[in-house]
């Protein structure tokens, strides 16, 4: 079983005392579907959680990484491969992707460079930003052996 900790928050002793504390009610699903993922280290797609978990229908899965999302329990990567990705919020207090993301072009993974802030770019006046996604391509250290 995995750890309910995420880095730095507080360690829970189930998957059930983490997703109430973090407003999302844990019914059966929601847990399966929370175990499956808590322990990613990195990107993951609706079809990957399908995948392990083949019991369950997608539309079951895609919903709970929905609420989990809206509960900033998972963020979500446009990483231009046209599937939507998603990967474990780290954020200590304001949910926020502040962090680049890595996309590699040969095994299509993508990884959460954590340690990488998204640099500042001063917008024009006038010009709001609403999101920032910051994605790097390339080839991943695993690719490149």
């Amino acid at each position: 079983m995995c750890t309910f900790a995420i880095e730095n928050h507080k360690t829970m002793n189930t998957p059930e005392e983490y997703l109430t504390q973090h407003g999302v009610k844990p019914t059966s699903v929601r847990i399966l579907v929370w175990k499956e993922i808590c322990h990613r280290n990195k990107a993951f797609t609706l079809s990957d959680v399908e995948n392990a978990l083949t019991d369950m229908d997608r539309s079951s899965i895609f919903r709970s990484l929905r609420l989990f999302t809206e509960h900033h329990l998972l963020h979500e990567i446009d990483d231009g491969t046209g599937m939507q990705k998603y990967c474990l919020c780290r954020c200590e207090d304001n949910h926020h992707v502040n962090h680049v993301h890595f996309t590699c072009t040969e095994c299509g993974q993508t990884y959460c460079l954590t340690d990488y802030a998204i640099p500042i770019v001063e917008l024009p006046e006038g010009f709001i930003s609403k999101n920032i996604e910051y994605v790097i391509k390339g080839i991943c250290h695993k690719c490149s052996k």
